[in-house]
């Protein structure tokens, strides 16, 4: 049993990537609990496993006494220097134990603890491998895409996610084979193993496409102070320049809107924009409303966080937006609750 034993536990870690010492400390633990029950749980039995020479040994301890009380962990002079030829009384003989005794159980035991590890292995090998990429964009291949509910089965890595139907940028089909990014907004440990959720809706995503596409947010010369988002249709995003020879919003941009086009094209046509961030609530909310052009803002309630903005007449529908999502993203960016109205004080009906 020795050498197949140990290649088996060999080629396990090489194959699954488990440390063979890992393996080795569960069965050790595991033989002992089994042995011990033929000595009614008492902790008379020891296991040694030696990988390089490939042995493993269960051994059971007695107490050498001149009365047995407890056949389990005792026994008498005589009966002990039949192991230890020099025996006397209070001293302890260890026995091994033969393959007989313990090889059927052994290898029930190594096969059950090997199946177990291999799942604790890969499941821990899982929420590593999502830990390590929590709030990161990652690059997952499409494997299935449920009929019924619309959920996407997603291959990251070594490990599958599910990309629920409400976590899709609403319109976007996907193909088996195809490749996709998404965004690990969060990795839990479950009952059934490591589950990441992830999400292609999340302002995250645009976040993190932006750090890949504009080396100056790479490098940290800019900053991304704040995203709102309403997948499919829009995202705002305020930009920062540490350097003043920097312009933020162009780095963003790029020549010719390479940058961001490549962005709206992975995001599937979603408008994106880009604005200046400002610690002056009054300019940040200004420029939070582009495309529209601002008047002026009036902060109405600084603790309420609140503020009027006046727009021109012909800008009032710019600066509200498509069932309100211009003001409603602008709000969400700068954190204000904005108050649009007209230069000339009346909306048109």
């Amino acid at each position: 049993m020795n050498k197949e034993f140990f290649e088996a536990v060999k080629a396990l870690e090489k194959e699954k990537g488990i440390p063979a010492e890992y393996l080795y400390e569960k069965i050790q633990a595991a033989i002992l609990v089994a042995v011990k029950k033929d000595y009614n749980g008492k902790d008379v039995i020891s296991c040694e496993i030696d990988p390089a020479n490939n042995v493993l040994n269960v051994f059971l301890h007695k107490q050498v006494v001149e009365t047995v009380e407890d056949p389990d962990c005792e026994m008498t002079v005589e009966e002990a220097q039949a192991y230890k030829p020099d025996a006397a009384v209070g001293d302890e003989v260890q026995i091994a134990l033969e393959a007989k005794d313990f090889g059927r159980i052994a290898a029930q035991t190594a096969k059950h603890v090997i199946r177990q590890g291999i799942r604790d292995a890969e499941r821990g090998q899982v929420l590593m491998e999502f830990q390590s990429r929590q709030q990161e964009l990652v690059t997952a291949k499409v494997q299935r895409i449920d009929p019924v509910t619309g959920n996407v089965t997603l291959e990251i890595g070594k490990a599958e996610a599910i990309l629920p139907k409400g976590e899709q940028v609403p319109g976007e089909t996907f193909t088996e084979g195809s490749l996709t990014k998404v965004y690990i907004v969060d990795v839990r440990e479950t009952e059934k193993g490591p589950k990441a959720m992830i999400s292609r809706t999340h302002p995250g995503l645009v976040k993190r496409l932006f750090e890949t596409e504009v080396p100056e947010i790479y490098d940290g010369t800019v900053t991304i102070e704040a995203v709102s988002r309403e997948a499919g249709a829009r995202t705002k995003m305020a930009v920062h320049s540490k350097d003043e020879n920097v312009d933020a919003v162009g780095a963003c941009i790029g020549p010719r809107g390479a940058r961001v086009n490549k962005i709206v094209e992975e995001l599937g046509g979603e408008k994106i924009d880009i604005v200046v961030y400002s610690e002056d609530p009054q300019a940040f909310v200004a420029a939070a409303l582009a495309p529209a052009k601002v008047l002026g803002v009036e902060v109405v309630d600084a603790e309420a966080r609140a503020c009027q903005v006046t727009v021109p007449d012909s800008q009032l529908s710019l600066a509200i937006g498509n069932k309100g999502q211009n003001a409603r993203l602008a709000a969400r960016l700068t954190g204000w609750k904005i108050d649009i109205k007209p230069e000339s004080g009346f909306y048109e009906g």
